[in-house]
């Protein structure tokens, strides 16, 4: 299995290089990102990150993969800005509870523990919106990923929209289209899509989300959709998890897109993306060329990050991650 050279000087300059200009929303609270935007009122901040996340993943690998799909539900649904970290109100309706969040979206507890330790070191300095993008950044590389520069300066949403989440984030049900619109409605091309649906090589899916791909497509490998049938009944344990990497299902590489090759997408979604449609030639590519697919994911990552709230969006440096100041 090929595995993830150290990151070279070039790779690293490509992420710099990708995050010049990326303006957030607010008025005269805009914010121009940069890596080195918290140097002076915080250069602790990327440590403390690290090191909350190293305590996390080493606990369960697992949730490495579950916060890099936090950041993901975050920037889909106005911008990258915390917005999927507040909690409901008897006034407020956030985002947890949106379809593709509920029972799912998991970790919340972790960016809680770092964002406590943060503001111990820098009180009222450092938004939640970038803690979540650097603990993305070191879930990837914990697990044995890329890593690169984080584009900082990013401010947090004074309010959130489950209608929006429902709307953008793309279902396990998707087609090859209906995923190239979703994220082109972000600014992302297919390009991007198939680079960031590479992060389905660590992590989990639950059995509703799955089961009509194991047992009703034709496209999928036979003796792969009757391992998963032994933890997916056809009705019943809904809840029941299985890895979407079957080879190393906790390491990031880019088995996920051999795995596509040889027709063992765990989601309809994921083997969309090889079923002789137009990025059948790039996942080919990826799963032949490890160096490929990082340079690629990490280009789309910075992208993803530098997704902008909406004009006019009021934003500020929470101080809880689940409440507006």
């Amino acid at each position: 299995m090929a595995t993830f050279a150290r990151p070279t000087a070039a790779l690293l300059a490509l992420a710099a290089a990708a995050a010049v200009v990326a303006v957030l929303g607010g008025g005269a609270e805009a914010q121009q990102l940069s890596p080195n935007f918290y140097s002076s009122s915080c250069p602790s901040v990327a440590t403390i990150v690290r090191r909350g996340m190293a305590s996390a993943v080493q606990k369960e690998r697992r949730m490495g993969a579950s916060i890099l799909r936090m950041f993901f539900h975050d920037c889909f649904v106005n911008g990258c800005d915390g917005s999927i970290l507040l909690d409901d109100t008897p006034t407020f309706t956030g985002e947890k509870g949106a379809g593709p969040n509920a029972n799912s979206v998991r970790g919340f507890e972790v960016i809680d523990a770092i964002k406590a330790q943060v503001e111990a070191s820098c009180r009222a300095t450092v938004s939640c919106a970038d803690i979540l993008a650097l603990a993305a950044r070191d879930a990837v590389n914990l697990l044995g990923g890329p890593t690169w520069s984080v584009p900082l300066g990013r401010r947090d949403s004074r309010t959130a929209s489950q209608s929006l989440a429902n709307a953008n984030l793309p279902g396990p049900g998707s087609s090859l289209a209906t995923l190239v619109s979703t994220f082109g409605r972000q600014g992302l091309s297919a390009r991007d899509m198939t680079a960031l649906s590479g992060a389905h090589t660590v992590g989990r899916s639950q059995c509703q989300f799955f089961r009509a791909r194991i047992y009703t497509e034709s496209n999928i490998n036979g003796s792969f959709a009757a391992l998963r049938q032994r933890a997916c009944p056809r009705s019943g344990g809904d809840g029941n998890l299985a890895p979407f990497d079957v080879q190393t299902p906790d390491a990031f590489d880019n088995a996920y897109y051999q795995n596509l090759v040889t027709r063992k997408g765990l989601l309809h979604s994921d083997q969309e993306l090889f079923n002789g449609g137009a990025q059948d030639a790039l996942v080919r590519q990826y799963s032949s060329s490890p160096s490929q697919f990082a340079a690629d994911f990490v280009a789309a990552m910075v992208r993803m990050g530098n997704l902008l709230p909406s004009s006019g969006t009021r934003t500020e440096v929470r101080l809880n991650c689940r409440k507006v100041n």
